[in-house]
């Protein structure tokens, strides 16, 4: 008789069977439970990794995760937050069943996250094309979304506005409940001798109050009960009965009409219920291939190079799972493809079931869409993986160790297709080591002649020697530190492995006698494969070092590389500093020469007579002249800018606006719209200059200008109140840009004869105030002096500024 696991097993394919032992061999479940930790939204509840049967499945599920994993690297993540899940209320629409409104809620949810993501995907169709292209769903949702959110609030319960009906008993409830509740109050007062307690409560939907047992006869109305300890009759007084069966059958109708609106807007609903299912496909779709970029970046992943034939090959690969639990994994690297294999041997727990486990992850993983945690990595499509690892002793199903190995193997066999991985951790062990031997020889050689790709652990002398011979096949091993007598866990390539039993057993205190009569009895065979595998090793240690020393030649040219490039770079850097000079001396003249403009000007108002008018006329010429020869300085100095050579984000020097400024647009016609700190304007192309490339960093200095500009008294002058024209709102903006615009504003203000201006330039960290100040104290043509506003005009926020 069938036990029910026997049972169950035997319902299962042969394939799908060797499927499941391959899962549980490699631990699949823990890579599953991996990413769905990472999932966030309902997905993670549910999640059942696929593994595509097919090679386009596969790669456009890695070429997906790669798309979001480059979004997470330049730290930026899909908008999966707040989705619910719906499919349970999907199933009951399409049986034509009604929501609650807090199910109802969840499918705004999921619909709020869903036009979410579509817009952010619409957003980056370029970073994102195939995501966005496996995201898809009807737009129109966003009509639906809206519908419900005019008659269902964030927290699941119907909105007053949801119909008029509605709105109108709620009120009526509300009205009832508070004159009850008034006049209920009044008789607590009133009442006192006869109740229990000064409260009132609710029994069955009916107000009542607490009355006394013994006093229950003196208060006229209907009785709804006794308190547990029957000291209290809860009795419903009778004048609030009336208003109280009003209250119930508005209570009554409220119900029936927030059953009439979920309907209907279940009905509503259910109209677009594929649409609804194809939205939350598409949440979970984004959802995993983010959990998986996500556990690649916490792994160092990357998504393999792809390859079309069955390959694989990768450099420093680590264990996935082991790297998930912290531990210090020790690289490999593997290459293998169809119709190839890899003979591990070494001694135990030196590592030979790790490389092969990493390798079967490996395929699996990238079947799935995960990212691979090895240095570098490229594969093809292995249509299966397959497994036979560890012991699979079954007294349920009467099967001994060798027998359930067999078993499994057999169901290999039958399934095995070209292309497929075979993964065989000590094969055929367990039995006559001749026998097992002889039966490993065959079922390698029977599953190459399939065109499968084989990684192979063993002890088996037979299957070294059939590596060395076998041109499809090759030696590998694990090291092992004699001395130490600890693994290396290093996979070391064309080199069978050696038990190292004898060495071992010398090395913990066996009599020497014991070993040497061991090694004597060892056959000829054995010992003169002994002495082969140790020439191979010697080898294989020669080409390490060299090797090792080629590598370290590598390192020393690449270092040497980085030094010239850092000088290369140095020499530049000089050369930007002399530009830097120069740049500050053009401006430190320009500065002079405004301050030599603005004492013309002022001669000009305050000076009389033909002289003065022809002293000033040639100083403003002498100003002209020059800012004529520091204009053309510093257009050589600054260079145009042509109209190729500009871009978005880009530093500029707009020229009219003695200010640097950020592009933000290049339009049509030689126009480009520039941002100079919170002001936007657009100019001509041919206007802007290269921008000074220094970072502004200036250091503060004394703030004593103010106080000492305060002592000289006010110019007889009305002081105007601020408007728009007398004010110039700085924040927001850099120090540099602040001063820049400050010059300007100064000559305006002045020559409009102004008696004074603000300037707002906030609080903050105080650095823009600062700048501001330093200027106005550089001034010595205009002010008289300047102050903070009065506190209900913005204090230290606001400088008020008093002309001459």
């Amino acid at each position: 008789m069938n036990t029910p696991a026997q049972t169950e097993e035997s319902a299962l394919s042969p394939r799908e069977l060797a499927r499941q032992k391959t899962r549980a061999d490699l631990d699949w479940h823990r890579i599953e439970r991996a990413v769905a930790d990472r999932c966030r939204g309902p997905l993670a509840h549910r999640l059942d990794l696929t593994i595509h049967h097919t090679e386009d499945g596969a790669w456009r599920s890695l070429a997906e995760t790669g798309e979001v994993l480059e979004l997470l690297r330049a730290d930026e993540r899909l908008p999966l937050d707040g989705a619910s899940e719906i499919r349970a209320h999907l199933s009951r629409l399409r049986k034509g069943g009604a929501l609650s409104a807090p199910e109802l809620r969840d499918i705004m949810k999921a619909l709020g996250c869903a036009r979410s993501l579509r817009r952010f995907l619409a957003t980056r169709k370029d970073r994102l094309p195939k995501l966005r292209g496996s995201c898809g769903f009807d737009p129109s949702l966003d009509n639906l979304l809206s519908e419900l959110e005019m008659a269902i609030d964030e927290n699941g319960q119907l909105l007053d506005n949801a119909s008029s009906e509605l709105k109108r008993l709620r009120n009526e409830i509300a009205v009832l409940r508070g004159r009850i509740i008034r006049r209920l109050e009044a008789m607590i007062i009133e009442r006192e001798s006869v109740l229990q307690d000064r409260f009132y409560t609710e029994r069955e939907g009916r107000y009542v109050l607490p009355v006394r047992r013994d006093a229950h006869e003196r208060l006229s109305g209907i009785v709804h009960g006794s308190s547990s300890s029957g000291a209290s009759i809860f009795v419903e007084p009778q004048e609030i009965v009336n208003q109280g069966n009003r209250l119930k059958m508005a209570i009554s109708e409220l119900a029936r009409e927030e059953a009439r609106i979920l309907a209907e807007l279940s009905e509503i609903t259910a109209e677009s219920v594929a649409s609804l299912a194809a939205a939350a496909d598409a949440i979970d779709h984004a959802d995993l291939r983010q959990a998986s970029a996500l556990l690649g970046l916490e792994l160092g992943a990357q998504v393999p190079e792809r390859r079309e034939n069955a390959t694989l090959r990768f450099k420093r690969g680590r264990h996935p799972v082991l790297a998930l639990d912290g531990v210090d994994v020790v690289p490999c690297d593997i290459e293998i493809a169809a119709g190839e294999g890899i003979i591990i041997s070494g001694p135990n727990a030196g590592g030979k079931t790790v490389s092969l486990k990493t390798a079967g992850l490996f395929a699996m993983m990238a079947r799935a869409g995960i990212p691979l945690p090895a240095e570098e990595v490229a594969l093809g499509f292995f249509p299966e993986v397959l497994s036979v690892v560890g012991d699979d002793q079954s007294i349920q199903s009467n099967l001994s160790t060798f027998s359930a190995h067999v078993t499994h193997l057999s169901r290999i066999c039958k399934v095995a297709k070209p292309g497929s991985l075979i993964l065989l951790d000590e094969l055929a062990s367990g039995t006559d080591p001749k026998e097992g031997a002889a039966l490993a020889a065959a079922l390698v050689q029977h599953l190459l002649g399939r065109d499968a790709a084989m990684l192979v652990t063993t002890h088996y002398e037979a299957l070294k020697v059939l590596a060395a011979d076998d041109a499809r096949l090759r030696n590998a091993s694990v090291g092992f530190d004699v001395e130490k007598m600890l693994p290396t866990f290093e996979l070391i390539w064309g080199v069978p492995g050696q038990s190292g039993a004898l060495v071992v057993a010398e090395r913990y205190g066996l009599p020497e006698a014991v070993v040497s009569a061991a090694k004597a009895g060892l056959p000829e065979g054995a010992r003169r494969y002994e002495a082969m595998a140790q020439s191979l090793l010697e080898k294989e240690r020669a080409l390490s070092v060299a090797r090792d020393q080629a590598e370290e030649r590598k390192v020393q040219l690449t270092k040497r590389s980085a030094k010239l490039d850092e000088r290369a770079k140095k020499l530049e850097e000089r050369q930007e500093q002399v530009l830097d000079k120069e740049a500050s001396k053009l401006k430190r003249e320009l500065q002079e020469l405004r301050g030599e403009l603005r004492k013309a000007k002022k001669a000009l108002r305050t000076e009389g007579g033909v002289e003065s008018i022809e002293s000033a006329r040639k100083r403003i010429e002498e100003a002209a002249a020059k800012a004529a020869t520091l204009q053309a300085e510093a257009k050589a100095e600054v260079g145009a800018l042509k109209e190729g050579e500009l871009a978005i984000g880009q530093r500029v020097y707009v020229a009219h606006l003695k200010s640097e400024a950020t592009i933000v647009d290049v339009m049509d016609g030689g126009k480009v719209r520039v941002a100079v700190g919170a002001i936007k304007v657009i100019v001509d192309s041919s206007k802007l200059g290269r921008a000074d490339r220094r970072a502004a960093s200036k250091t503060a200095t004394s703030r004593g200008r103010s106080q000492g500009r305060s002592g000289g008294g006010r110019l007889n002058r009305a002081r105007t109140p601020r408007t728009s024209d007398n004010t110039l709102d700085l924040r927001g903006m850099r120090a540099d840009d602040a001063v820049g615009m400050l010059g300007s504003f100064l000559d305006r203000l002045f020559g409009a004869d102004l008696a004074n201006g603000y300037i707002v330039h906030g609080r903050g960290t105080g650095a823009l105030r600062r700048a501001v100040r330093e200027a106005l104290d550089r001034d010595e043509t205009y002010l008289h002096k300047y102050e903070n506003a009065a506190k209900d005009e913005g204090g230290d926020a606001v400088t008020v500024l008093y002309f001459r």
